[in-house]
């Protein structure tokens, strides 16, 4: 059994299972930190952008100006963003079998790994998972092609000039597998591959193994998986939660009992308190619209934002917010705030019960109706005509690299009296705010990750105890701004197993049995026979078929019977004989026993010689060996085949016969 690695980011994974002669990716992770090194892309013209110089290197040996771009200090890529793919050179994506998504967030790599690659396989996820990833790429696609960049930058990546240029640029990796965007058509194609699955249903593969999808507690339709045989177990636990949210609650008493565990997905922030943090989120958004200022909140379309709108809908009457518009664009901004509604067999025990009121499980379904939030699918259109300040705005992408939020950046950037406040934990908010610089709003950094920290796994993993941990080399030691906090960190016994970007890991146990059949007629012709008490055997004598991963035991034919011949011959043939198996051997022969046993037919004269594995019996006037061992029995006799038989029969005297 190995395990692929094609991904290094440890909350955005793409690995690769082998199995049972099954090949099985798990998670296709899309890195989107790469986007960071690249200039934002605004929605109509930013003369501050367009002026920015380029950047030549100091001896004016490279010159690039057409592709870099200085500013605030930083040098930052001047064409349309690209994302870091998974590795696709390390095994032949065309012999995946399946991919198993655990959820939306990992999945936005898949056009890149089901399209032009020859994949043939079945994607399997849930329903909340298949419709909000499809929103997602949806918006990335949207946010890409409404601002086409028609210069592609290819120079800064070749090596020999990447290393000569300023960090972070020199210090970024794989940029050779940096790609653009997919198109709308690619993401279709992706998306008619994907299989919906159910929580606990058990699906079938070739026979071989057989896979579940459990509830992760993490986001809407989040799933942890079970890849089991009839002998082993496989856990894979990506992106969970034991926090009291909007999905339904982590299923953990599934992944007892697992050979192996693969853990991803752990969260960002361990030393954020998700409550805390959405405390500092109200408190912050309350202080600057009192004081006439605007709120900019850059988010995804789905997942944090709806905890977000629930937490405000409780805040803004008693903070007396009530006359402040709230406002959320995005191109999928409707049917984000509507599948929501409408997902409700995925959502936790207090939301379900709300919907058999009737009511609407979250309550952005009231502030909507209220006209306290409104939607859009851009700034063009309805917003520009209805928009009135001081107000709130939820919007992409947390980049701050395209989207709608690019533009409110310019606009509100240079007065204090706005402010910022990062709720995604996905991106450096330093980094994201970079080309932005100098800038005079207020920012504010509440990383919400609902996600497992270090202290809930390892006490996860001593419920569920299972004999192998595998997870990223991140969780195994510190992290480097913290090097003297051993608690945020994964020690275990037996220490788990780390894996970096295209590492392949061979898992720590083999597979040993294998379920076979017996036909009923066949079963019926056994006669077992009792070598201990309770214990019974049989032997069997049978033709093993073996289809599609599943074995059976049958009956061996009969020959058939010679057809009557027309012409006479001299010699009647008659059909081969099919020859009875010999009897098989069971039980010791004790040598006290035996030796009295020889004593009484005569051969008396006999040396003992004790070995590692038994005894060796010299007949002396015979000339003749016999050695006794643990599952053995060999008698040495040169040319004397009556005293050989003899002695045979002796032996098989304290011998079971099956």
């Amino acid at each position: 059994m190995k395990l692929y690695c094609l991904s290094g980011h440890p909350t955005l994974p793409c690995n690769v299972l082998k199995f049972k002669s099954t090949t099985i990716m798990l998670d296709c992770g899309l890195d989107t930190t790469s986007v960071l090194q690249f200039l934002p892309l605004p929605l109509v013209h930013s003369p501050r952008l367009s002026k920015l110089p380029g950047w030549v290197s100091k001896d004016g040996t490279i010159n690039l100006e057409k592709e870099l771009k200085e500013c605030a200090g930083r040098v930052f890529v001047d064409s349309q963003p690209e994302f870091c793919l998974p590795e696709k050179e390390l095994l032949d994506l065309s012999t995946i079998d399946v991919i198993l998504i655990s959820n939306y967030h990992c999945m936005m790599a898949l056009p890149y790994i089901t399209e032009h690659t020859g994949f043939t396989g079945t994607v399997y996820a849930t329903e909340p998972t298949l419709q909000i990833g499809r929103l997602l790429m949806e918006e990335l696609v949207n946010f890409m092609e409404r601002v086409p960049k028609a210069q592609s930058a290819t120079c800064w990546k070749y090596k020999e000039i990447q290393r000569l240029l300023p960090g972070p640029l020199k210090d970024a990796v794989e940029v050779s597998t940096w790609k653009r965007c997919y198109s709308m058509q690619d993401v279709n194609s992706a998306l008619s591959k994907v299989q919906l699955v159910g929580y606990s249903q058990k699906v079938e593969l070739f026979g071989a193994v057989q896979v579940t999808p459990l509830s992760s507690g993490y986001s809407l339709g989040s799933s942890n998986w079970i890849i089991q045989s009839h002998y082993e177990k496989v856990s894979y636990v990506s992106g969970s939660s034991l926090l009291t949210t909007h999905p339904q609650p982590m299923d953990q008493s599934s992944l007892k009992n697992s050979d192996v565990l693969i853990l991803t997905g752990l969260t960002q922030m361990p030393t954020a308190n998700p409550d805390g943090m959405l405390g500092d989120f109200c408190s912050n958004l309350a202080m600057t619209i009192r004081a006439g200022g605007n709120v900019l909140v850059p988010c995804y379309s789905s997942g944090v934002i709806y905890d977000l709108l629930e937490c405000l809908y409780q805040f803004i009457e008693n903070a007396n917010l009530g006359s402040t518009p709230f406002y959320f664009i995005s191109p999928v901004a409707n049917s984000s705030l509507e599948f929501s509604q409408i997902f409700a067999e995925w959502l936790c025990h207090n939301k379900q019960s709300k919907v058999y009121l009737p009511e609407p499980p979250f309550p952005h379904a009231e502030l909507i109706q209220t006209n306290k939030l409104k939607h859009y699918p851009s700034i063009h259109g309805d917003f520009s005509s209805e928009f009135r300040q001081p107000c709130v705005v939820f919007t992409g992408h947390p980049s701050l690299r395209f989207g709608d939020v690019v533009h409110f950046m310019e606009l509100w950037g240079k007065s204090s009296l706005n402010t910022i406040i990062f709720t995604e934990p996905d991106f450096s908010y330093l980094d994201a705010l970079a080309p932005y610089q100098p800038l005079a709003m207020k920012c504010v950094y509440c990383p919400i990750d609902t996600r497992l920290n270090f202290h809930q796994v390892s006490k996860l993993l001593k419920e569920v105890q299972p004999l192998h941990v595998v997870c990223p080399e991140q969780y195994t030691q510190p992290p480097p701004a913290q090097s003297h906090r051993s608690d945020l960190m994964l020690e275990l016994q037996p220490p788990p197993m780390p894996y970096r970007r295209c590492s392949v890991l061979g898992l720590p146990f083999r597979r040993r049995w294998e379920r076979i059949q017996l036909l009923p007629e066949l079963a019926k012709s056994l006669v077992p026979s009792e070598i201990k008490p309770g214990i019974s055997v049989a032997t069997v004598s049978a033709v093993l078929q073996s289809k599609d991963n599943k074995h059976t035991l049958q009956p061996v034919p009969k020959p058939p019977p010679l057809p009557p011949s027309k012409k006479r011959k001299r010699v009647v043939e008659e059909p081969p004989e099919v020859l009875a198996p010999k009897p098989l051997l069971s039980g010791a022969v004790p040598l006290e026993a035996f030796l009295a046993m020889l004593h009484k037919h005569g051969i008396t004269e006999v040396k003992v010689e004790e070995t590692t594995d038994g005894h060796i019996l010299h007949l002396q006037a015979e000339d003749t060996l016999i050695q006794l061992e643990e599952d053995g029995t060999h008698i040495v006799c040169d040319d004397n085949e009556p005293l050989r038989t003899a002695l045979r029969d002796l032996v098989l005297r304290f011998l079971m016969k099956l």
